[in-house]
Formats: structure tokens, sequence, C-alpha cells
């Protein structure tokens, strides 16, 4: 004790006074902090919490190494496998009755003192934690991001500096509006949330599917969210926005435009979450080595293409498989067919932002592609499931105000809330401060600091010393200085106001850009979608205030929109300001088709109906080469099992049409057979099944007698039709054709509003 004593009073003296204090008065200090003062210990002794410390045990361990957290090592330190272990209770009293409780006698009343029931019993009462307010329903996966080339000419950001640099990540995709148990395909809005694990600390990019927002300013969020939620007098409807609050809601927030007609096309019903696009919403800074600043805009491009499905299939997915998209991520991930997305960056100036008609701080405008392109930098890879669902995917805490040096903000009012609501939901939702050394949401990079306590705390530190400045632990930790994170210093002279900037007033001319830029199929879908929308409102003077807005997007919209809701034009919503002219009147990079993707049928589910008689021969002849071109398929028959094919030859059906819908299927085809066509003509589920196909623009292959039965649905042979193969005999080129057309996905040139068939 006296040698420790006399060590820290060494270290101590070494430091009379605070040297760098002076700076902290300074424009320099402010601009380039110093490093704190360190003062090297003559040994361990002195940051020892107690001279006792190499008295080991098995639960006391050794002194740590120097300078070492194990609470922010790889995740394998707290993986764990019960393979050959006896059931034991949390504190590792073995069990050795599982299936009883304890009685007094074996007819008597339960005991008090059965502390193995009581731990096991309030452990599982406790098993929930208040799920996210939104986003709540969620999947997530493992991968790993990969620099392109280094951008140390405008980001001082580690990730970035090195061509082939990988950076492990966790990724979350969401809903926003539902619950934790709603549906997966229900329109909204979805979560592209990146945590990335980067050597000097964590950075979430927390964005959305879509680049825009309802509202420009965090003010309005709980008003927001309480709108779109369900009515809280009777709780409905579960995950949707077709009801009267929320139109009531955005019809009075014209500034919403703009995201009402993203949310109402199809990008708000993804085929999965690997075929979506992935946006950080708001503007930030990239600031390099010399502090200087660049705007940036953030955007991810998935590999497989960005498809979507449309309303009647969604509606019929969501019945027959609810998790339809996690399940869609999760078996991708485990057949190796791991999703990839493509970072791309838009970089501009604070003079170009000036110059554009809209604000680039207004989280409901979007930079055009055509003013700024977008520029690759990295690549994502998802290629590892979670081990456990809750304790990854759903303890997985991601939070805007988490950046890393050479990533900052800017000032986006909308961005400003969310980097203090983000950290503040986490502190009840995952039980106090200390949630970032839940396994997964812990760093990879050191992490020393003095704070303490708090529920839940994982580390235990060594040493007496829990604040800085300091000298008795020879200013350790200390501040690291310009090596640390130093904010952007953007200059600001002005009132304290609450209000907008002038350009955050024009609320519809990206709305216009976004309509004008879709495929006739696309805008045909929009209307489509708020015509359902609006017909779900049962307060007419709220639908006609939504078609008052319609009318400064594109009067074709808002004439379709009336029509479908019986209802006359009224008179345009007044303009908050003279619009300025815009910069462009269409954008081809804003339709979904303008990334068909680079997969071709990879991982794309194709049905192939079978039933006893089936020709196999034709079956096989589908099969062997869509598999070859890595499509998933599947036999789907009356039931599932063994049938006996034409020629007696065995196949088994792996789905049967009860257990697999159309819907969940991206293609079908439905070989010849005598018999096998009479069974599928008696089964009125197989009709269903084609009609579906059809009315959903999917690709279909219908061969032999099979003929028959698609006529009889209503399907007639259209050579017009680039997704529809009605073959007797069948060429020899019609399989190599078909799966062109499962590459190109949908056909909606057959689509007919309303539906023919």
């Amino acid at each position: 004790m006296a040698e420790q004593a006399r060590e820290v009073e060494d270290i101590a003296s070494l430091m009379p006074f605070n040297e760098n204090k002076a700076t902290e008065y300074t424009r320099e200090g402010a601009l380039d902090p110093p490093e704190g003062t360190v003062i090297t210990p003559p040994s361990e002794l002195a940051g020892a919490s107690t001279v006792s410390e190499n008295q080991e045990n098995a639960k006391a361990g050794a002194p740590p190494a120097s300078g070492a957290n194990p609470t922010v090592a790889s995740l394998d330190r707290v993986r764990i496998d019960a393979s050959g272990q006896a059931l034991t209770t949390n504190q590792g009293v073995p069990v050795a009755d599982n299936q009883n409780s304890l009685k007094a006698g074996v007819r008597g009343p339960a005991l008090l003192k059965d502390f193995i029931l009581r731990e096991k019993i309030t452990h599982f009462d406790h098993e929930r934690i208040p799920e996210r307010i939104v986003h709540a329903r969620g999947s997530g996966a493992h991968g790993f991001f990969e620099c392109y080339e280094p951008l140390d000419d405008v980001t001082r950001a580690s990730l970035f500096q090195e061509a082939g640099k990988r950076t492990p990540v966790f990724v979350r995709f969401s809903t926003v509006a539902g619950e934790r148990g709603s549906k997966d395909t229900a329109r909204d809005v979805r979560g592209f949330a990146v945590k990335f694990y980067t050597d000097e600390g964590n950075w979430d990019l927390v964005g959305n599917n879509i680049p825009v927002f309802f509202i420009q300013d965090a003010m309005k969020f709980p008003d927001l969210v309480h709108a779109v939620k369900p009515e809280p007098h009777h709780g409905m409807p579960q995950a949707a926005s077709a009801h009267d609050t929320f139109w009531d809601f955005v019809s009075l927030m014209p500034e919403s435009t703009h995201m009402l007609l993203w949310v109402m096309s199809d990008r708000a019903i993804p085929r999965s979450f690997r075929t979506m696009q992935g946006f950080g919403v708001h503007t930030f800074r990239f600031v390099n080595e010399d502090g200087d600043s660049t705007f940036v805009k953030f955007h991810w491009n998935p590999k497989q293409g960005t498809h979507s499905q449309v309303w009647d299939e969604a509606v019929k997915v969501s019945g027959a498989d609810p998790d339809f998209h996690r399940r869609d991520l999760w078996e991708a991930i485990e057949a190796g067919d791991f999703p990839e997305w493509e970072l791309g960056v838009q970089l501009f100036t604070e003079e170009q932002a000036e110059s554009f008609s809209f604000d680039v701080l207004d989280a409901t405008k979007i930079i055009p592609e055509e003013l700024v392109p977008v520029q690759p930098i990295g690549r994502l890879v998802l290629d590892r499931n979670p081990d456990n669902f809750f304790a990854e995917t759903e303890q997985v805490a991601f939070c805007t105000a988490h950046v890393v040096p050479g990533i900052d903000f800017s000032n986006d009012p909308l961005l400003a809330g969310r980097i203090h609501s983000y950290v503040d939901t986490q502190l009840t939702r995952l039980g106090g401060p200390n949630f970032h050394e839940i396994p997964i949401n812990a760093s990879i990079s050191p992490v020393h600091n003095n704070q303490r306590d708090g529920m839940h705390r994982q580390g235990i530190h060594r040493g007496r010393v829990a604040y800085e400045p300091n000298s008795l632990a020879g200013g350790c930790p200390y501040q690291a200085g310009s090596a640390g994170f130093v904010p952007f210093p953007e200059p600001i002279e002005a009132d304290e106001v609450r209000g907008k900037p002038e350009k955050f007033a024009e609320h519809f001319n990206q709305a216009t850009l976004f309509f004008n830029s879709q495929t006739p199929p696309e805008q045909a879908h929009i209307a489509a979608a708020f015509r359902f929308e609006l017909s779900k409102v049962t307060v007419p003077a709220v639908r006609r205030r939504v078609l008052s807005m319609l009318r400064n997007v594109s009067e074709d919209l808002a004439t379709q929109v009336a029509e479908g809701l019986g209802m006359p034009l009224p008179e345009a919503m007044p303009r908050a300001i003279e619009p300025p002219t815009p910069e462009i009147d269409q954008s081809p990079a804003l339709s979904l088709t303008a990334r068909p993707g680079q997969v071709g049928v990879r991982s794309r589910k194709v049905a192939i109906l079978v039933a006893p008689g089936v020709d196999a021969g034709q079956v096989e002849r589908f099969r062997g080469p869509l598999l070859k071109a890595g499509a998933v398929v599947r036999l789907v028959g009356p039931r599932i099992g063994p049938l006996e094919a034409a020629g007696r030859e065995v196949l088994e059906a792996d789905c049967s049409l009860e257990n697999e819908p159309a819907v969940v299927f991206d293609a079908m085809v439905i070989p010849g057979g005598t018999a096998h066509v009479e069974t599928l003509m008696k089964d009125g589920r197989a009709t269903e099944f084609l009609k579906d196909q059809y009315r959903h623009c999917k690709p279909i292959a219908v061969l032999g007698e099979a003929v028959g039965l698609a006529e009889s649905a209503g399907v007639l042979r259209d050579d017009a039709d680039s997704g529809l193969f009605l073959q007797g005999e069948g060429e020899s080129s019609v399989v190599a054709k078909f799966i062109e057309a499962v590459a190109a996905h949908r056909h909606f040139a057959r689509e007919k509003d309303p539906p023919l068939v």
C-alpha cells in the first residue's frame, strides 16, 4: 500500500497544473484541440483499484492487460452453446427435475420455496422489452462494407481511407407504422439502418428506402406518428395509413405531398428487402483531415435490382405469409446467395446548394441525379444471419447521433431532432444508459471513458479515477485532441427563432417531378393507391383536401383519383409561395424500372405445378436450366409428397396449392400430361394460382394439354405479351425465352384496370 501511494504521488506531482486549460479559451484550441496530458506510471500498481488484484480465482480472474476493454471484443465472447451440458438455473445450480414444481405431496399445494420455479417463471414474465415506437417490426443480418477507393480528399472517416478495406456491419430492415407482430407487406416506408463497426467507433447510417420524409421539422414527428398509428379510440387499423387521422394530418401539411407520392407508389411495397434502395434521407457532411467540409447524401442501390409487389399481390401475401420479407432475407443468406448493395454518394458544395431552387436542409426534397450524379464508393454484403433474433435484431440500437471522425451533421431541423430522439428512446427500451454494452451494440474499437454505474453495467473498471482531468491515473483516459471527433466549425450569425427558410415553403415541384418520372404502369399504381387509401377515409372534407393538394402535382393524377372516388375536383390548394422554376421536369432514375439488377433469375422463386400423370420430361426440361441459372424451383402439387408422373416416374411435391399460393412465387410453369391436367382442372386452387400469376404480371409457361387449363381460366394467347408462353408441343427455345422473361420480373403490358382475369 505504501508503494502504491508513493507511485501515485510521483505521477501526480508530475502534473503541477493543467497545461491545456488556456487552450480552452482560444479559437485555435476549438478548431485543433490538444491531446490530453499523459503521465506514464512507473508500474501497473499506481492504477490498481486494489493491491490485492493479483490474487486470482476462477471468477475474479487476472488483472487486465494494459488499456484493455474486453466488453468490445467480437461476439465470440458471448456466444453460448449448450451441447452436452446439463440444465442449470441462472446461478449455475444444476436442475434435477424440469418437469414438476415442488409440492407438499404429489397432490399437495405448490411450495413458495421452489426457487427454481420462481426464477423460471419470473424470467419468462419479463422476457419482452418495450418495442420500438416506430420501426418495431424488423429483420437483420451481419455483413461487411468494402471501400472501392480512398476518399481521403473529402473525408477522414477511417472506413473510406483504403481500397478494399472491409468494415463489419449489422443491418436492420423494418416497416415503420406497424407493431412488432404486424405483417411484412404493408404499404409503408421501410427502414434501412446500417451500423458500421469502424476502427474509430460505431457509425449508424439510419435511413429509409425512400429518400424524403413527410415533415421538415422534428417538432412535428410525434404528430405524424400519432396520426398514422391505429386510431386511439378503437385501435385500428394496424400497420396501415388508410384511415382518417393520417390523411387529415397530411392534408393539412402540404410539405408531405412529395413523400405521399413515394408512399403511394410501388416503392412502399417492395418485392423483398434485397430489392429495395436505401437512403440516408438527410444531407450530411464529409470532413477531411484539413477540416474542409463537403455536403453528402447517401444512396444504397441493390445488386438484385429494384422490384416491387402490386397491391393485390401484397394483400394476399400478407395472409399467406406475413413473414414474407423476413423469410426471404433469411433464406437467401442461408442459401449462400448473399444480398449486396452498392453505396453511392452525392457530393456537393455549399455554393452548389445555394444555387438550387430547393433547400438541401429540407428533408422533403431530393437532389435529382441529373444535378449531382451518384458516385459509387463501396459495396455492402450481408453474409451471416443472427444467431439469436432477440439478442441481436431486437436489441440492436441505432442512433443518428452515432457518427465518427470525418462524418458530421448538417443543420437539417428534422435531423437535429433525430440526434436527440434515438438516444433518448434506447434509455427506456433497453433499460438504461448502458445499452452500448449489449454485445450487438458494442464497438469493436477500444472504449475508455469515465462513465460509471447505471443499470446493467457490464464492464468492471479498474482503479479509483473516474474523472478528467486527473493526475492520480496519469491523466488517463485523456482527451484525444485533434485525433478525435472535431465538429465542423460552421459559422452562424442569426436570431433565435421558430421558423423555416423561405425555400422550405415550396411543396409541390418535386412531387410533380416524381410523378412525371414514373412509367405509365407506375403512374397507374399511384392513382390506384390514392383511390384505395382515400376510399377508406370516412370524412369527405379530408378527401377533398387531398384532391386539392394533388391538383398542384398533376391534373391527370387528381382527375383519376377523383373519378375513382366519385367526387368532383375541388379548387387547387393555395400555395405558400409562387413556385420557383424547377431545374428539370423528369428524372428517369426515380423509376423502379431504372434498376433492373445484375443477377438475372438468381434467387427468383419459380413454381412448377405437378399432379399425378404430369409429363416428367417437361418438368425436368424447365427445372434443370432454372436451377443452373440460380432460380429457386418448387414443385407445387395438390398436396405435398410423392406422386406418380406419366411413365411411372415418381416426383416429390415440396409445396402444395394450399400452403404456397401463387403470390409467393415470381413465375410459374404448368407442364403437360393428360391425367395431370384433368386433376388440375377439377381443383379451383390451380385455376386461382394461374389467375393470380397472370393478374400480377408474372411470367407464365403453359405446355401441351395444360393450354386448355389456361384458356378455361380466361388466359388467352397474346403474342405481344413477352411474359406469356402458351405452347402446344412447345418450341425448343421456350425455356431460354422463359428464363429471360423471369429475369425481367414483371410484364405490365398485360395489366388492365379493372383486371380482365
